[in-house]
């Protein structure tokens, strides 16, 4: 795994997925939040060791992790016995690092699993913390706050495109390429609902920062996303994997995911200060 993959990959689980969780408001996840430091320290060290049974035990610390927080979606599911929009991308979002941790164990392992070259397991881990979990909940988390017929839509074509693009890993290209559209037309949508949220006068001036630069982010990088997944369909000239995870990867990490997290989080404190002075 290269440093830069890595670099994202420990973001993801030590930085994006903690933070994420406190946002979905969930005592029932309050014990999971508190432990995932003893899941992800593992998973994270297991990225810089040399493939083999050491990095393999330590990404399964990691993998036990993420299979804890995919319980929670049943559970959560027949608590609250909802089919709203909103509610299906934040369960998308609890379930997707477990596909990042299977790809992670065999990774490390040194297995292609299902006939998976070593170079795409070690891009589909980053790609379900960021494409998976941290766009599936940012998508809910933004239908929360704007409950209309966008809101919805982002909510519902963020999970679809993420799962069209994995049944795309085996169904070929052309699944692959109708995930992307998918999934650029609501992560669009969440950019689009995202910047009407900069234009309101209540955020403060850095909430509204990491607004715009998510916003914008998105607009760039899902470009990138589509261009490589058309080239892969149809053999036009696109950009190479490296390139990608240098510019899509790291855009989406930083730019997008740890941006809107934040901003999400100061959201939610401003209106926890209003209710509390209300």
């Amino acid at each position: 795994m290269s440093v830069l993959v890595g670099s994202i990959v420990m973001l993801g689980m030590l930085v994006i997925v903690p933070l994420g969780l406190g946002l979905v408001q969930d005592p029932a996840l309050d014990r999971v939040r508190r432990l995932w430091p003893l899941f992800a320290v593992p998973g994270a060290v297991s990225l810089w060791l040399p493939r083999g049974d050491a990095a393999t035990a330590l990404a399964l610390c990691y993998a036990a992790g993420t299979l804890l927080l995919a319980s929670h979606a049943p559970r959560r599911l027949a608590r609250l016995r909802s089919a709203r929009p909103a509610e299906a991308a934040v369960l998308t979002a609890l379930v997707t690092p477990s596909v990042a941790a299977l790809a992670l164990v065999a990774e490390r392992f040194g297995h292609e699993l299902f006939g998976f070259e070593l170079g795409i397991l070690a891009l589909t881990v980053p790609h379900f913390h960021f494409a998976g979990f941290a766009a599936a909940l940012v998508a809910g988390l933004v239908c929360r706050a704007q409950d209309g017929p966008a809101g919805r839509f982002a909510a519902l074509s963020v999970p679809l495109g993420t799962l069209l693009v994995l049944v795309g890993y085996f169904a070929g290209e052309r699944t692959e390429l109708a995930g992307a559209v998918v999934l650029t037309a609501g992560m669009w949508t969440v950019a689009l609902l995202t910047w009407r949220t900069v234009r309101v006068a209540g955020p403060d001036r850095v909430t509204r920062l990491l607004l715009a630069v998510s916003a914008g982010v998105l607009a760039v990088t899902m470009v990138l996303a589509l261009s490589w997944a058309l080239g892969e369909a149809t053999g036009l000239p696109h950009p190479t994997l490296t390139w990608m995870a240098a510019t899509h990867g790291l855009g989406n990490a930083l730019g997008f995911a740890l941006c809107a997290l934040l901003a999400r989080r100061r959201l939610q404190d401003l209106t926890r200060t209003e209710g509390t002075t209300a």
